[in-house]
């Protein structure tokens, strides 16, 4: 155990120990496979909240029959560069990689690819989805319609909007690459769960009552409403991610959602979308690819204000993270820890390496 109470796992041991758990509650084994690796890829990106951390709430709602752990995905429209998918309920993470390898198939074939989610369960990590596209020499990006509504329309007091998230990934020739991943409220709702977890405050400005008070306990977090990230705008893109990523895939938007971490048995009918645009149809992969080398360069080495010590690109930070994961692996925090441990025990698992 480090110095500030985690403890550091491999990524493989992660892998290994989801596959297993997810293969005890009746994933196939190939399904348990690609399950546990793109759950620990949110935890290799740095966004704890959205990987192993929510694998106990993923067995509990397959056990529960809220997650299908035999679905069909399959089409169930398809074009030249479009299809959407039918989830049959299954777990996020396999609809997605199902999702993700058609998009890339058909913008191999297209240019581009847009590809709708219905019948799907939370998936984790944005990013993970959206730079899937990268090592193909494609753009991506995934939009989704988060799987709990914990924000009002601005000025309401009603939940009637999820954190709705967009990620976007650009590759980029010897620079990290550039990726967005971020919630349409100022902070994801897994961040305040964590923060439960971890008996910690949230800061000002995460959380509202529905005074329009801050809200800094984790624990009343059903007394608020999650703050859109820039006021007016914020709410405006989780309107219209909504309609993206859930109504036009017939998938829940608005009242129609399923809050997951309350409901274990209900099909969430999650939508999502995700789009894979390929350089190529666009000009010389490599060529842009070292143009956006330039720009990045640009922003990181321009003038900075007194007191800056540095100018950030986005998805710098997720690349830090991954380098330094790989190498010295994922820091579990104790409460989570004590409750994997628990996870193991229940399905006679072998709990995680110390």
């Amino acid at each position: 155990m480090t110095s500030d109470g985690m403890t550091r796992i491999t990524a493989t041991a992660l892998v290994e120990f989801a596959t297993e758990i997810l293969a005890r509650v009746g994933l196939s084994p190939d399904d348990a496979r690609v399950a546990g690796a793109t759950i620990v890829e949110s935890d290799l990106s740095g966004a704890d909240g959205h990987g192993i951390f929510r694998l106990p709430q993923y067995v509990r709602r397959i056990r529960a029959g809220g997650i299908n752990a035999a679905a069909n995905i399959h089409i169930a429209a398809e074009a030249p560069a479009s299809a959407v998918i039918d989830g049959d309920n299954g777990l996020g993470h396999l609809v997605l990689f199902r999702a993700t390898e058609l998009a890339i198939e058909k913008a191999q074939a297209c240019g581009s690819a847009w590809i709708g989610i219905r019948g799907g369960n939370h998936a984790g990590a944005a990013s993970v989805w959206a730079a899937r596209m990268l090592p193909h020499d494609m753009i991506g990006l995934y939009l989704a319609v988060g799987s709990a509504n914990h924000m009002a329309p601005l000025g309401g007091i009603e939940r009637l909007l999820s954190t709705n998230p967009i990620a976007i990934a650009v590759p980029t020739q010897d620079e990290p690459p550039v990726v967005l991943d971020m919630a349409t409220t100022v902070a994801a709702y897994g961040k305040v769960k964590m923060a439960a977890q971890r008996g910690e405050t949230m800061p000002e400005g995460w959380m509202i009552d529905l005074e329009g008070k801050p809200l800094t306990d984790p624990k009343r977090a059903e007394e608020g409403l999650l703050v859109p990230a820039g006021g007016y705008k914020g709410y405006a893109l989780a309107f219209l991610f909504g309609l993206l990523a859930g109504t036009l895939n017939d998938a829940a938007f608005g009242a129609d959602v399923v809050d997951f971490n309350k409901d274990d048995i209900t099909k969430t009918n999650t939508g999502q979308a995700v789009l894979a645009i390929s350089l190529a149809r666009f000009g010389d992969a490599t060529a842009f690819k070292r143009r956006v080398d330039a720009i990045v360069r640009q922003m990181r080495n321009s003038a900075r204000m007194p007191g800056i010590e540095a100018i950030h690109i986005p998805g710098e930070g997720r690349h830090a993270a991954r380098q330094e994961r790989q190498k010295s692996g994922i820091p579990i925090p104790a409460p989570l820890l004590a409750v994997l441990d628990k996870l193991a025990a229940d399905l006679g698992v072998a709990a995680l390496p110390r």
